[in-house]
């Protein structure tokens, strides 16, 4: 499936706050959650509507209203960063968790939690977590949202790069991916540049 790099000037702006060394954790989630609210417009374009019937001050109408339900599925930790904003646009969005780390040596992804949320294989389904390095994570994320039974499922993060977009493209080819920057390459420690940095440490302040 597409890769679509959504590229705006706030979006480009907020990234570029982002990345600097100074910035405060304060502001890094900041502009995260403003970022993942800009970028919801193209994600949630192939939202199912339903016509509704409505009146209006003036006369009676039909309107459109979403009727599919949306369930959230945040990389712990990390990817809770991008829910505050997507609420804010899709405030019925239902909440599934899926905890992996990666082992800092071999880069191998091993999961420690999942929490799926009910109706998920009848919901579009994001998968979210700021950054997308060897693609690990999000190729153990979508494996895990599938055994649940989702079926249209979305990947979204801030950065991506090459190898994580090609891998994640190959194990799972119908999954589209979402990215608000697509950067350079990743160094010998799986580590994306010029990248984030450790999004999970610059969000709560830890090392």
């Amino acid at each position: 499936m597409a890769f679509t790099e959504i590229k705006h000037p706030l979006i480009i702006d907020k990234l570029t706050r982002m990345r600097k060394t100074e910035t405060s954790s304060k502001d890094f989630r900041e502009n995260l959650s403003e970022i993942s609210q800009l970028m919801v417009y193209e994600i949630f374009r192939d939202l199912k509507l339903e016509s509704v019937d409505i009146e209006t001050p003036v006369s009676k109408t039909t309107g459109y209203t979403i009727n599919q339900p949306v369930v959230l599925v945040p990389i712990l930790r990390a990817g809770i960063g991008m829910l505050d904003g997507i609420q804010k646009l899709v405030p019925t969005a239902r909440i599934a968790h899926i905890g992996l780390y990666r082992d800092e040596e071999t880069l191998e992804t091993h999961q420690y939690f999942a929490k799926t949320t009910k109706d998920i294989d009848k919901s579009y389904v994001i998968v979210v977590d700021p950054m997308l390095a060897t693609g690990g994570s999000a190729c153990k994320a979508i494996d895990i949202v599938k055994q649940w039974g989702a079926k249209e499922i979305k990947f979204v993060c801030l950065v991506a790069v090459e190898p994580g977009i090609k891998r994640l493209q190959e194990q799972h080819p119908d999954v589209e991916i979402y990215a608000a920057s697509k950067d350079e390459k990743l160094n010998g420690k799986g580590y994306i540049v010029p990248g984030l940095g450790d999004a999970g440490d610059r969000i709560f302040g830890t090392k």
